[in-house]
């Protein structure tokens, strides 16, 4: 793509986006103007039956800016080794971001990958002797002639030291999701009935930014956890501190950047309701739900859990899909803008900055509200 055209752009939708890739495509034609331009190209990912894999490009891709799109956390990919029926793990899919870049042949003009849940993000610092997995992969990608990496709310961004000058782009879609929340919750967003909650200290900053642009208040939960046990893979919590003012009678949100197992969030959310909260919500960018939906259901019909807003970054069961508590947020054309400014070399400054908007969106919604 020119910067005001589009013929160079090209991109690649491996198996775990390919659904959601045609979605992209259709929104940057409708972007751009066009009408039903093909910019997906086709590709065939082979399976052996030992397990091994390889992966082909069925168009050229010379000169072109290639954007690779996939989620390494969708889980409902298959593929089958010695006659079994195996699922694909974070594992196996970045292993065919590389596949994909290996079939280039370098002959791209450039290279954009974009992961919306960032490869082994939780893997980021080295505690003893353990490995570093994240730090790893982008650099493996940067080896492999990757010029540019795009990625959302990161879990925690400061991995991107391990690459420092190299271009990497942390998205945070704060106005996309707050855009959904607000239609369905404006009426209770003022101080005296709304407050954002950080399930931890590490959610801390991004409470405070959600909590700013929605002009309320925010309170901690401190977890003190047992440092000596390590259980599936944590160290389990023993107590929540909360921090911050009274919850009693309040609509409280919780906010973080993913629900994984859920145990915290569902901790926090017991907890704020035993302090006399009116109702819990949950805003996510990524909700992964690793141990299942039943815990979330019985938070709900406890009457603890008023509902959980979280994107479509990630690939979402049908079965999560139809909770009567989840409300999609739809970043599908979120993701055609990112490549679109990406792609014509301008700046992400209007693509992330929100504050102002969500401001007039908020006051729209409040005074209609009225």
């Amino acid at each position: 793509m020119k910067n005001n055209g589009n013929e160079k752009l090209a991109l690649v939708c491996l198996g775990s986006f390919t659904n959601r890739g045609k979605l992209v495509e259709k929104y940057i034609n409708e972007k751009i103007g066009s009408k039903n331009e093909k910019f997906v190209i086709d590709i065939n990912e082979v399976r052996f039956s030992n397990g091994e894999a390889k992966t082909q490009l069925l168009e050229p891709i010379r000169g072109k800016d290639v954007f690779i799109i996939a989620d390494v956390s969708n889980h409902s990919c298959t593929y089958k080794m010695f006659g079994n029926e195996n699922r694909m793990s974070p594992d196996d899919h970045f292993q065919d971001i590389k596949r994909a870049i290996s079939a280039m042949n370098g002959r791209a003009k450039r290279i954009t990958v974009v992961m919306p849940l960032l490869y082994a993000s939780r893997q980021h610092r080295k505690r003893s002797r353990e490995s570093l997995d994240c730090a790893i992969a982008l650099q493996e990608l940067v080896r492999l002639g990757v010029n540019n990496i795009v990625s959302f709310d990161i879990h925690a961004p400061d991995v991107q030291n391990a690459i420092p000058i190299n271009v990497f782009d942390n998205i945070i879609p704060s106005f996309a999701i707050l855009e959904h929340f607000i239609t369905q919750e404006a009426a209770n967003i003022n101080k005296e009935k709304m407050l954002i909650i950080s399930p931890d200290i590490g959610a801390t900053e991004r409470a405070i930014k959600y909590a700013s642009m929605l002009g309320i208040d925010m309170g901690l939960t401190y977890k003190r956890r047992d440092y000596t046990v390590i259980k599936n893979g944590k160290n389990p919590v023993v107590e929540f501190a909360y921090l911050g003012r009274d919850v009693k009678s309040k609509s409280c949100v919780i906010v973080d950047d993913m629900i994984a197992s859920g145990g915290t969030i569902i901790d926090v959310a017991r907890e704020l309701k035993s302090k006399g909260a009116k109702d819990v919500s949950v805003i996510t960018t990524f909700a992964l739900f690793n141990d299942g939906l039943e815990s979330f259901d019985k938070l709900y019909k406890d009457g603890v859990l008023k509902s959980v807003y979280s994107t479509n970054l990630n690939y979402l069961s049908k079965d999560t899909i139809e909770r009567p508590w989840f409300k999609e947020v739809d970043l599908t054309p979120f993701i055609a803008r990112v490549i679109i400014t990406l792609n014509r070399g301008e700046s992400m400054t209007k693509v992330i900055d929100s504050k102002e908007r969500i401001a007039t969106l908020l006051k729209k919604w409040q005074k209609e509200r009225r």
